[in-house]
């Protein structure tokens, strides 16, 4: 992958190309971002560009194209007279570059969660290293739910083993096959148990020309040990305007859809394909027939409508819950900022909603109704029973709501 082929991300992007042009690369980076942000993807195109036969040439190359008794300028760096000129990417057509694009690259090593195959045999990563390289080219800003149905894993939970921890200690314990440096891209260091203290040695006393990329989630998951031996790179939330625009390029959406689908997305791109990809559900109407049951005191409505949403998936669940906060803070916005909706930038029939839902509670019932479904969003995540979420949240939303009577008639 090319720097330019990732998203936004134009600081750290720049950042990295200037730790490898100034020799201040650490042995170990962590990027931590959160989901959709963009970090497998820029590991994978820093990986490339230091591979790269033009933008760093392996030394044998360099001496090879020398001079027999000259110094090349690419080795002697900033002592050399004269400018040294900084290649700012990948460039996408040497045969490392072309290894890499399709993740072989000798050099690139891949860990990641995976589940077991047979039972009693720890699973490493490179039994699923053919799944591994088709996932990843089709959707790098996946995140680790994604990669699991991938491999139809159902309930199974991912990890990362102590014998892939062996696999790793032996593969760096090797020379590069072809460039200068050895990497490892471990994706989800989270999944990664005590089992992970095998790495310590390896990680804090390196061999030569060995570098770990880390691509995490969530911080504090992560072992401490490892932690604190890396250095730390964040990867902030993509911008909306980057998501539109990448919408529009990389997915051919109409624009006035696009800019719909970036708000909604709040910097999360694997959230924006989603959203894409399930523009044609009616989620308002499935709020519309949610609230008309609760403000009734409809219980027959309620168990009807509970058995429906049960049945949607627990990724549509979460599409559903982000989709009802996000009506509920344009409608909030209205209230709070004291502006009519024909001022905001919103399409007509949120727009609609939004002055239903304000003429049903006030801003606190609003606010309140924005942390309930936020704390049954975490809870869809973590695999809680729908049935038992959404009849426990139907009643929540039932308290906060009681003293209004509006019904939200098509």
């Amino acid at each position: 992958m090319l720097f330019k082929n990732v998203i936004g991300q134009e600081e750290i992007k720049s950042h990295l190309i200037d730790m490898v042009s100034q020799n201040r690369l650490s042995h170990a980076l962590l990027f931590l971002g959160k989901e959709g942000s963009g970090s497998l993807s820029l590991a994978l195109a820093f990986a490339q560009y230091l591979v790269c036969n033009v933008a760093n040439p392996p030394l044998q190359l360099q001496i090879a194209q020398s001079d027999l008794f000259s110094i090349p300028e690419e080795i002697t760096g900033p002592e050399a007279s004269g400018p040294v000129s900084i290649i700012r990417d990948a460039c996408g057509i040497c045969a490392a570059c072309i290894k890499a694009e399709r993740f072989i690259h000798p050099d690139i090593h891949f860990s990641f969660p995976v589940i077991t195959k047979k039972a009693g045999t720890p699973p490493i990563s490179d039994d699923y290293i053919r799944e591994w390289r088709e996932f990843i080219g089709q959707s790098s800003y996946g995140n680790i739910y994604d990669w699991l149905q991938f491999l139809s894993a159902e309930n199974k939970q991912g990890n990362i083993t102590a014998r892939e921890c062996n696999e790793i200690n032996h593969k760096l314990s090797l020379k590069s096959f072809e460039s200068n440096t050895k990497i490892l891209i471990m994706w989800m260091p989270e999944h990664l148990g005590n089992s992970g203290n095998k790495l310590l040695k390896l990680i804090e006393e390196p061999p030569p020309d060995t570098l770990f990329l880390f691509v995490a989630e969530e911080e504090q998951a992560i072992l401490p040990t490892i932690l604190s031996r890396t250095q730390l790179i964040k990867i902030p939330r993509l911008t909306v305007m980057d998501v539109e625009n990448a919408l529009v390029r990389k997915e051919d959406t109409n624009p006035d859809r696009a800019t719909q689908v970036a708000a909604l997305s709040e910097g999360n791109y694997r959230e924006a394909l989603h959203l894409l990809r399930h523009a044609d559900e009616d989620w308002q109407g499935l709020i519309r027939d949610w609230l008309n049951a609760i403000m009734k005191n409809n219980a027959a409505g309620q168990v009807k409508w509970i058995e429906v949403i049960s049945r949607l998936g627990r990724e549509k669940q979460k599409q559903f819950l982000k989709y009802f906060i996000h009506l509920l803070q344009q409608a909030i916005r209205l209230q709070f900022l004291q502006i009519s909706a024909g001022d905001m930038m919103m399409p007509e029939n949120e727009r609609d909603f939004a002055e239903r839902l304000n003429k049903m509670s006030g801003v606190s019932a609003q606010e309140a109704i924005v942390g309930e479904l936020d704390k049954a969003s975490y809870y869809v995540e973590r695999n809680a029973n729908p049935k038992m979420l959404f009849h426990a949240l139907s009643i929540r939303l039932r308290y906060i709501i009681k003293d209004n009577s509006l019904i939200l008639i098509k």
